[in-house]
């Protein structure tokens, strides 16, 4: 069976709960670690609710054979910030490479030419190479990096922040 990429809904909470907390567990490119995913089902529920009623927002889903195994956002500002986004994306670290980080990109991409957001911006760890791979291919470019923008334990992580101009 192939992956589907919907858009989320209340009733996905609880697996995205999971899906959250198993990626976690795999990679330390997250804002959070196997300590888990820090949202309650319900108040993900809630997000969800509020992502749904803006048609800028959306949390897209790629599932397969029913399992989430990749998710991607997009958060537009508003105001003087409208025409920009903030983009953030996983993938279970068994479909690494399997273009479903690709397919979601995508969503996201067509997903703000329709709402006319004319930039995407993200924040990607410095030594994620095949992140910063995937971005490229897709035009986006490196803006400035922060230091020490994470702190794991007692080491720092710099990330990288990336615009695309749609």
């Amino acid at each position: 069976m192939g992956i589907t990429i919907e858009r989320a809904q209340p009733g996905d909470a609880g697996a995205i709960i999971a899906y959250m907390n198993r990626i976690g567990c795999e990679t330390e490119n997250l804002s959070f670690g196997s300590e888990g995913y820090p949202i309650s089902e319900k108040d993900e529920e809630e997000i969800i609710r509020e992502k749904n009623q803006s048609p800028r927002n959306a949390l897209f889903l790629a599932k397969k054979e029913g399992v989430i195994v990749g998710d991607a956002s997009i958060e537009a500002f508003s105001c003087r910030k409208a025409h920009r986004a903030e983009f953030g994306i996983s993938v279970v670290k068994a479909e690494w490479g399997q273009g479903i980080g690709s397919r979601l990109l995508e969503t996201v991409i067509q997903h703000a030419k329709e709402q006319q957001i004319e930039v995407i911006e993200l924040q990607v760890r410095s030594d994620n190479e095949r992140a910063i791979r995937l971005y490229r291919k897709y035009g986006f470019v490196k803006i400035g990096t922060y230091p020490n923008y994470f702190k794991i334990g007692l080491t720092y992580v710099d990330f990288d922040f990336m615009n695309l101009y749609i």
